[in-house]
């Protein structure tokens, strides 16, 4: 039987090795098939802080800790002290002094996290922190719930051509993504705009223009179009970015057989995707969601066990 992964806290993917994420893949796949989950001796309350938007994310974090038995601490960021100055990290002292050990955290500050894990001998938190995307860095449990989805599909990574297409720029979810597929043997492209593919991304793939590659691609990802990140310079028109870029009805039928779409959510129907394609047989859109439950009970199993949380040694 595999070893169960033990971290202090789940950040980043950078640092994760292959057999870490197929262990965590393979607990996903136990919890979404019924399997047990763990009994804890003793209760483990955790907070759910989202500084950003989110409804995906938030609630699925919230049924997981929920399916795992932990207790969870309401937290609405728009009346708590980080309006009157106080720092995120004395927010998470208050809550770790009244017996919090697990945060969830979603941050516009890209990792946001360093001044909560790197602490000095005058400091004294006591938690682990989970990241549920910082800024435009980094969003560990989309990717992961993405390579669950990936996985479940063709049992492997190897080889399989993966498309990221859209808001490259913005995207944690690409920068996530394009990483850790990569590492797992998957061969990647990206398109959509090219003044949103950067020399960032060239470590990781090559641009190729959607038609070029719409019918090679085993893996289709669609990125939103961040329009609350983006300082318009120009009008931007729907219709026009669905017509270049986006999946149409007439580039879905030139997909592989096999291949799959997937999208972090939430969709702009009709910019990304065509509206009819949100649910079709090719479209892994909600299986996504449901997968995302079962990844992030598997991750904050993780760090309940690295940090021996709920009477676990």
């Amino acid at each position: 039987m595999q070893e169960r992964l033990k971290l202090q806290h789940f950040l980043t993917i950078k640092k994760l090795e292959n057999d870490q994420v197929e262990g965590l893949i393979d607990r996903a796949e136990y919890f979404k098939a019924g399997g047990a989950v763990p009994e804890f001796s003793q209760p483990i309350y955790a907070v759910n802080m989202f500084f950003e938007n989110s409804t995906r994310t938030h609630c699925s974090f919230e049924m997981a800790e929920r399916k795992l038995g932990l207790q969870t601490i309401p937290f609405d960021p728009t009346t708590s002290s980080v309006n009157k100055g106080e720092t995120l990290y004395d927010t998470l002292l208050s809550l770790n002094s009244i017996g919090v050990s697990l945060a969830v955290v979603r941050h516009s500050k890209n990792e946001y996290y360093n001044e909560l894990v790197n602490l000095d001998n005058t400091q004294k938190l006591d938690m682990g922190i989970i990241n549920a995307g910082d800024g435009s860095g980094q969003h560990p449990s989309q990717c992961l719930l993405d390579m669950m989805t990936i996985h479940e599909q063709f049992g492997h990574f190897k080889g399989l051509k993966v498309a990221i297409v859209g808001d490259l720029t913005n995207s944690r979810v690409a920068r996530s993504d394009m990483r850790l597929l990569k590492q797992l043997g998957a061969k990647i492209y990206f398109s959509g705009p090219e003044y949103w593919y950067s020399s960032e991304f060239e470590e990781f793939g090559n641009y190729v223009k959607v038609d070029e590659l719409i019918d090679q691609m085993d893996v289709i990802i669609l990125l939103r179009v961040q329009h609350e990140r983006h300082q318009q310079e120009v009008a931007f028109s729907p219709t026009a970015y669905h017509s270049e870029y986006g999946l149409t009805v007439e580039r879905y039928a030139r997909m592989k057989e096999n291949a799959i779409i997937m999208h972090p959510g939430p969709i702009n129907r009709g910019v990304e995707l065509a509206s009819e394609l949100v649910e079709a047989p090719k479209s892994r859109f909600s299986t996504q969601m449901k997968n995302g439950v079962f990844m992030r009970m598997a991750m904050i199993e993780a760090v309940i066990n690295g940090r021996g949380l709920g009477g676990k040694k």
